[in-house]
């Protein structure tokens, strides 16, 4: 997975820290920073009862005082390691400090920040709704987490031209857990993708779903500031999400290294 010697050369808080120093003149990284956090903000806001379009508004200046307000970053506990954590407590702050309505459209940039007008909005289950506005921000923040690292898998073995590898891998273990149905058998999917037997598809399931964690882990590396909170991140996410997973020991299979 990288080793201890991996060094941790872009993470989220080195991204922040660029930002303020002018260091991104493209906006590439405050792009990069409000696609994974601010389903999980807007999740957080809404269950915390304010309105859709409110929220939309508060997102918006929220990100914005992030990454422009030098005070903000500074006073974050950067000791804790986890950025998630950094989030939550400054937007606490800036939704007492702020009057939403007021200022929302004073402090958007101008091209700076991501369409939140789309119905692109993560739908809660059934056992995160009924949970309060923490749970439903971690709930996002660890859904948009996966959706990038199933993203990134696929797109490696479509670049390797080798997308039966993600297919299977897909139809056998991610499918199923999602959804809530048996795997299908594998001699069926061997038929579909016509892969010679059973052994050969094992062994393809098997390299998948290392190139999966690994995936998983450097997307964590990103987030914090030592490997010992990555892999706590870790056993989190799997705890978490095996609370409400149809089958919790197949997604602590495919999650846990």
């Amino acid at each position: 997975m990288g080793g201890d010697r991996e060094r941790f050369l872009t993470t989220h808080w080195s991204m922040i820290e660029n930002v303020r120093q002018d260091q991104d003149p493209d906006g590439a990284m405050i792009e990069s920073l409000l696609k994974r956090y601010w389903k999980p903000v807007y999740c957080y806001l809404r269950r915390k009862g304010y309105g859709n379009e409110q929220s939309k508004d508060l997102t918006q200046g929220f990100f914005c005082s992030v990454v422009l307000d030098r005070d903000l970053v500074q006073r974050a506990e950067r000791t804790r390691g986890r950025f998630r954590t950094f989030l939550l407590h400054a937007l606490d702050q800036y939704v007492i400090n702020e009057n939403a309505k007021k200022n929302a459209h004073k402090r958007r940039p101008q091209g700076k920040m991501i369409s939140l007008d789309s119905e692109d909005f993560l739908e809660l289950p059934h056992w995160i709704s009924e949970q309060d506005s923490q749970q439903a921000f971690n709930y996002a923040w660890m859904s948009t987490l996966l959706d990038n690292v199933m993203s990134e898998v696929e797109a490696f073995y479509m670049d390797q031209n080798k997308p039966e590898y993600w297919t299977l891998f897909s139809d056998r273990v991610i499918q199923p857990i999602l959804k809530g149905h048996p795997p299908p058998p594998l001699p069926a999917l061997c038929r579909q993708y016509n892969i010679k037997n059973q052994r050969k598809a094992s062994n393809m399931l098997v390299t998948a779903k290392r190139k999966f964690q690994q995936v998983l882990i450097h997307q964590l590396r990103i987030t914090v500031l030592d490997e010992t909170t990555a892999h706590e991140e870790l056993e989190e996410i799997v705890e978490f999400f095996a609370r409400g997973a149809h089958y919790p020991e197949g997604l602590r299979d495919i999650l846990s290294e």
